[in-house]
């Protein structure tokens, strides 16, 4: 009867143990990136009563028999199933899709789920809620990011500009096979930006040549400054003959002070025509942009790449937010903040850009829910009030036999 009683003990300390982790798993329904535990139980050691025996010529073999002794916890760990991802319509809100950790914290490394980032008041990517940083990689002198480095904290410049130079304007549109020679020379306008985000105006002028399908050009702009000329010859079919002829003198723009010299845009004439209709030639496009302010952070989905988005409708990638995977992430060890520390039998983190290496995707604009199956949970802790019921109504009767035993002697 002793033994039952201690039996029974150890029942109830494992129950508890399972209420325990159930009440855990159901206060963290609602907590992203929480990943919800489990418990598994092991029989205790037990005793011994016969060894049974091994079958002779004459007598056939026994079983052993034992008595168990109880129960013990066998381990308890984390259910890394995907959560559901929610949409938060925030672009700085991250989500995991498949494998992999965020890492925060460049010593005493955190991985976890839970990626509600923000910019603190130094400009590094932080968690919102543990204000621990993002781990990744910024771009080098060339805007180039080596995901083969060690990553470290990402810090942002927000008060940036940025101009583009314009380095192709291509030009479209009709010159009049009507023209005149050199009569009716046709004027057309444009604008460049220099490397300072400066706008520099210059103009194009066509003038027909005694050739009648050649055509004469040069670049001028006032305050003097823009100089360039060459030719251009069409076919009977009134389309432009490739290759065009070089220029005869190398084209070239005015710089604002400071600005990259020389400024010389590619002008791309194949677009032109020269047929019996009016004169339309213009400029039909051109890249350059004036400077601008930063107006917008953009993580990209899929890879976690850091733009910046400016007001002139440029963009400049700045960084890359990493990811880590472990062998046996059932290895890891809770910590803080819905995080985890690397374990014993975790394995090293095993860290690189998203969608990579077995690491998941990164979803932009979404954070993942906890994966706590609360029907489940319920379930479970039906099953440990039952099984503490259970193994206290052992211990009653052991008491109540006791009693019995102790009564005999009236």
């Amino acid at each position: 009867m002793i033994r039952s009683m201690y039996t029974a003990i150890s029942s109830l300390n494992l129950q508890q143990k399972y209420l325990d982790v159930v009440s855990n798993n159901l206060a963290n329904a609602n907590t992203t990136g929480f990943k919800a535990s489990r418990v598994l139980s092991k029989d205790q050691f037990s005793q011994m009563m016969s060894p049974g025996s091994s079958p002779t010529a004459t007598q056939g073999g026994v079983n052993p028999t034992q008595i168990g002794l109880g129960v013990n916890l066998g381990y308890i760990s984390s259910n890394f199933t995907q959560g559901v991802l929610q949409s938060t319509g925030r672009n700085m809100d991250l989500g995991v899709q498949g494998d992999g950790f965020f890492i925060y914290g460049n010593q005493n490394r955190r991985y976890s789920r839970e990626g509600s980032m923000s910019l603190d008041m130094e400009g590094n990517l932080v968690n919102s809620a543990s204000g621990l940083r993002t781990q990744g990689w910024m771009t080098d002198a060339t805007g180039k990011i080596d995901t083969g480095l060690p990553v470290n904290d990402i810090n942002i410049v927000t008060d940036r500009t940025l101009a583009k130079a314009t380095t192709d304007v291509v030009l479209g549109g009709n010159l009049s096979s009507d023209a005149v020679t050199s009569a009716t020379p046709t004027t057309i306008s444009m604008g460049v930006y220099d490397s300072l985000g400066k706008l520099q105006m210059a103009s194009i002028t066509f003038t027909r040549t005694a050739a009648p399908l050649t055509w004469g050009w040069a670049i001028t702009s006032s305050p003097a400054g823009a100089a360039g000329a060459g030719s251009i010859t069409f076919d009977g079919n009134g389309q432009i003959v490739s290759p065009i002829a070089a220029p005869t003198t190398a084209i070239a723009f005015p710089v604002s002070a400071g600005a990259k010299t020389p400024f010389s845009p590619k002008i791309d004439f194949s677009k032109l025509t020269q047929l019996a209709a009016a004169n339309s030639a213009t400029v039909t496009s051109q890249d350059g942009l004036p400077a601008g302010n930063v107006t917008d952070v953009y993580i990209s989905p899929n890879d976690g790449v850091i733009s910046l988005m400016y007001s002139n409708g440029l963009s400049e990638q700045v960084g890359q937010v990493a990811l880590a995977r472990f062998n046996n992430p059932t290895g890891l060890m809770k910590g803080a903040d819905t995080s985890f520390l690397a374990g014993l039998n975790s394995g090293d983190a095993q860290i690189g850009a998203a969608a990579t290496g077995g690491r998941g995707s990164i979803a932009a604009s979404y954070l993942e829910a906890s994966n706590v199956d609360m029907a489940q949970e319920f379930t479970n802790m039906i099953l440990a009030q039952r099984g503490f019921q259970a193994s206290s109504r052992v211990i009653t009767t052991s008491d109540e036999i006791l009693q019995e035993l102790v009564n005999l002697k009236r």
